[in-house]
């Protein structure tokens, strides 16, 4: 009787494969700032990436489909007062982005469907609550408005963008510089990594560590962690060797960990990235020339090895596109987007199939863009499980809705009208006014320039006209 030597995974010709040289995005100085950050975010319209920048921070954002050489002048999102260090989409509205920096600010800016003529210079609205430089951001993944900060303060604030007040402050629960913040599916739970070696599971309405682990991985250097869709954890570190190190635990027994493989001797960190539709983590370490990935099932070693992705350079930073943005007429069931030193390179992960027709295995329901709870009913304790789409026919972005800040009378004692506060984001009954004003100056702008170069063009011609005279 033979015996099935191989495990049996439809992800296990997974394949990755770089973009045709003019799909790139050129010229780009991507910022030289030691963080572990990604340095780079992406969603269905926009990539955006942190770049060099003389005099404070920024960030540039070019819409997905301009690809090639981009115009040294590009405009470029500059408001921080020192380097950018994060950066997020927000995963309810394609056009809302949200900044970290070295100037303990946060900010939350307004993208238009238009390339802009100027830098965009001012944010929707500033977060400012921590004391030393803000490292981490990342959004609420069913919550509308609902935005992480993490400082070298060691704190952990959460903000309602809407109204841009904090809604909560972890305080004294990190001893040290926090390393990662990841939420859990449905936002309920969030997911910590420390440089005192713990990581930590806390509910943040709740205010308090229901789950710790000191030290799964022995090694000294940084543990990153992130939920899985069973609600497992992650996570990625060192042994006391400085092998790097994978583990998968359960929070309800942090003990014995579930799965603990041993990887390379390499010393970049490594950057989990995790799709929950097809439970494969990927697996990006700064520094490296490759992608290592991985399936988790419920089947020991319950971590799989599938493949590796190899190049010839080594990667700055990385970003990764939600599900709803990849093609599936093409089987693409990820793509990265690599940062070299002066360009970004889209890399696609595709599943080999034979047929053209829609492929239901791989491309479950997924996390749309509508937000299932409002910021003050998971304030006040309700969870909801993401909004799912049908990515049967394709994701059609939606149009640009305005983020709008309703700032509290801290006068008035009585608490908001509900509408006021609950849908000040994403809604677009809300007055026009300062989008109205934002396309009048860019027209503006538009005409000068026309006027500038008519008036340089007659010149030309009338120089041509004497320099023709003169030759008669």
């Amino acid at each position: 009787m033979s015996r099935r030597v191989v495990r049996q995974s439809k992800f296990r010709h997974v394949f990755g494969q770089p973009v045709k040289a003019d799909q790139m995005y050129e010229d780009i100085r991507v910022s030289k700032v030691t963080c572990d950050s990604s340095f780079c975010a992406v969603n269905p319209k926009f990539v955006a990436i942190i770049v060099e920048s003389g005099g404070g921070g920024a960030f540039i954002v070019l819409p997905l489909a301009k690809t090639g050489r981009v115009d040294k002048n590009h405009p470029l999102v500059t408001g921080h007062t020192a380097p950018v260090l994060d950066i997020d989409w927000c995963p309810h509205n394609d056009h809302v982005i949200a900044s970290a920096s070295e100037d303990t600010t946060v900010m939350v800016w307004q993208i238009p469907d238009y390339v802009p003529v100027r830098n965009i210079t001012e944010p929707v609205v500033t977060l400012e609550g921590h004391s030393k430089r803000v490292g981490i951001i990342t959004w609420h993944p069913t919550a509308r408005n609902v935005l992480l900060s993490a400082g070298c303060d060691n704190l952990v604030i959460l903000w309602n963008v809407g109204t841009g007040e904090m809604l909560l402050v972890l305080e004294d629960m990190h001893t040290d510089l926090i390393y990662n913040v990841g939420w859990n599916r449905n936002g309920s739970l969030l997911v910590t990594t420390c440089k005192d070696k713990r990581v930590r599971v806390i509910d943040p309405r709740k205010q308090q560590v229901v789950a710790e682990r000191f030290a799964p991985h022995e090694g000294l250097r940084p543990v990153r962690a992130i939920f899985t869709r069973e609600g497992y954890i992650f996570t990625t570190g060192f042994t006391r060797m400085s092998q790097r190190e994978l583990g998968l635990w359960d929070p309800n027994n942090f003990e014995e960990p579930i799965a603990l493989q041993e990887m390379d001797t390499s010393n970049g960190v490594l950057l989990p990235f995790y799709d929950p539709d097809s439970s494969i983590v990927y697996l990006c370490g700064k520094g490296d020339s490759s992608i290592r990935y991985f399936e988790i099932t419920d089947e020991a070693p319950y971590v799989h090895y599938l493949n590796t992705y190899t190049s010839k350079e080594p990667q700055r930073g990385m970003g990764w596109m939600p599900k709803r943005g990849l093609d599936v007429s093409k089987c693409e069931i990820a793509r990265f987007f690599k940062l070299h030193e002066r360009k970004c390179e889209p890399i696609v992960m595709t599943v080999p199939r034979k047929s053209d027709l829609f492929q239901d295995d791989l491309y479950p329901d997924t996390p749309g863009p509508e937000p299932a709870l409002e910021a003050d009913e998971w304030l006040s304790g309700k969870d909801a499980e993401p909004i799912l789409i049908s990515l049967r026919d394709g994701y059609v972005p939606i149009k640009n809705r305005e983020l709008k800040v309703v700032k509290k009378n801290i006068l008035d004692t009585s608490p908001p009208p509900g509408r006021r506060h609950s849908h000040s984001t994403c809604d677009p009954d809300f007055s026009q006014r300062p989008a109205l004003e934002e396309v009048l100056e860019e027209i503006r702008a538009l005409k000068e320039m026309v006027q500038a170069q008519e008036k340089r063009i007659s010149d030309l011609e009338d120089k041509l006209c004497q320099f023709t005279n003169g030759t008669d």
